[in-house]
């Protein structure tokens, strides 16, 4: 039967991959990835030797009919991204929708994601938290920031190295500046950094040290 895998590849740390998700893209016919460049790293370090066709935001909806056509003529096909669970503020939500719409089957597996491991070493309040994503650039930001506002649960954004500044200057904003934020960057790799403070702290803090690498942003309730 065909059958559609997501299969999670870790954020940063190659070892964090699972057992089941090497034998799970050394069996399927074919590996859909984000970027084949950053993919074939981890693929070569496990000997994985397969078929991989890149799956991208950038051609996700062009592919969508070929790749429903392979799973129903029997193919089974796994789902990777970069970093990551796919679906997570990556591509994957799309394929998975016309899969239902087709019965065609669909596996999970658990692993990687950024999110859980920055609420859980926060020290924040985890019983009950909302994910926002990436904040909008520009149209519907001021919006989203307003309804973030009024959340009474634990918020967490993701953001890159050149916005994060800007981010966090838009939150205080919203916020009261003496909220209490965490904010990690490069989890699992060897430059692994969790700030721990206020709002106006953090900002105080980037300004002084230049931001690299990749955040996520855990912010207490309002």
């Amino acid at each position: 039967m065909s059958k559609l895998f997501i299969v999670p590849t870790p954020i940063g740390n190659l070892e964090d991959i699972t057992f089941r998700a090497i034998a799970t893209l050394k069996s399927v016919n074919l590996i859909l990835a984000e970027d084949t460049r950053t993919s074939l790293k981890l693929l070569n370090n496990y000997k994985i030797q397969n078929n991989v066709e890149s799956y991208h935001m950038h051609n996700e909806h062009k592919k969508l009919i070929s790749i429903i056509e392979k799973l129903n003529n029997g193919l089974e096909i796994a789902l990777i991204c970069d970093a990551g669970t796919p679906g997570i503020s990556d591509p994957g939500f799309l394929l998975v929708r016309e899969c239902i719409k087709n019965n065609i089957e669909i596996e999970c597996l658990p692993g990687a994601t950024a999110l859980i491991p920055a609420l859980v070493n926060s020290g924040l309040p985890s019983d009950r938290f909302s994910f926002e994503g990436f904040l909008p650039v520009k149209k519907g930001r001021t919006k989203r920031l307003k309804a973030i506002a009024d959340e009474n649960r634990t918020v967490i954004f993701y953001e890159s190295p050149h916005r994060i500044l800007k981010t966090l200057n838009d939150l205080s904003t919203h916020y009261n500046e003496d909220s209490r934020v965490s904010i990690s960057r490069e989890l699992t790799k060897m430059h692994e950094e969790n700030f721990r403070g206020t709002i106006k702290e953090s900002i105080e803090y980037f300004q002084k040290k230049k931001p690299k690498g990749e955040f996520v942003i855990i912010l207490s309730p309002n």
